[in-house]
């Protein structure tokens, strides 16, 4: 098994590891999600780079890799709702458009279309990553009240929480409409 393969499988034992830190009360378990979260997401960087600096591109990949960041995704967002901080109306949005596009490139596949990841995605999966590590920062820095100011976290906790949260699900929402409407002939109803 390639290494870029070997760091995708790795993410996604990540994942496992993760939630169980996440939703769990063990001490400074925020810290330890915060912390193993944040390996998980180099991990996605460093599959793809050296996939093709190496010329190691496999299929197992090109199915794994991006079935396991959503894994990753909807396993932060799921066990960032009972925390208080994303409402479970967005998650279902983000997952719903995960769904749909995979199903849109699962159609096009069969038709022998591939419908690449185009700018508009990947700034939505990075304003993704950029929400759910910010609650996860918090969270773990609840956890040591020496560098901890709760006055400060509060207010950034609700004012630029539900900003980012907003800003990600308007991308989340208009990417996977710029798909749709991209690839319609794919959808089109005879």
């Amino acid at each position: 098994m390639t290494l870029p393969n070997q760091l995708t499988l790795l993410r996604l034992a990540l994942t496992v590891i993760f939630v169980v830190a996440v939703t769990s009360q063990i001490p400074y378990g925020a810290t330890l999600a915060f912390g193993l979260f944040l390996v998980a997401t180099l991990t996605d960087y460093l599959d793809g780079a050296l996939a093709r600096r190496l010329g190691q591109i496999t299929d197992f990949g090109k199915l794994m890799d991006p079935l396991t960041d959503k894994v990753l995704t909807a396993s932060a967002f799921v066990c960032l709702i009972p925390l208080g901080a994303i409402p479970a109306w967005a998650v279902i949005v983000i997952i719903a458009r995960e769904f749909l596009i995979t199903g849109l490139r699962t159609l096009a596949s069969s038709k022998g279309v591939v419908i690449p990841a185009d700018k508009l995605g990947k700034h939505k999966t990075a304003w993704q990553m950029i929400t759910i590590i910010f609650f996860l920062g918090f969270l773990a820095l609840k956890e040591w009240p020496q560098v901890f100011s709760a006055r400060a976290a509060a207010f950034a906790w609700n004012t630029l929480g539900p900003v980012l949260v907003g800003l990600t699900v308007f991308l989340t929402i208009y990417s996977g409409a710029a798909y749709l409407w991209k690839n319609r002939a794919l959808i089109e109803v005879r």
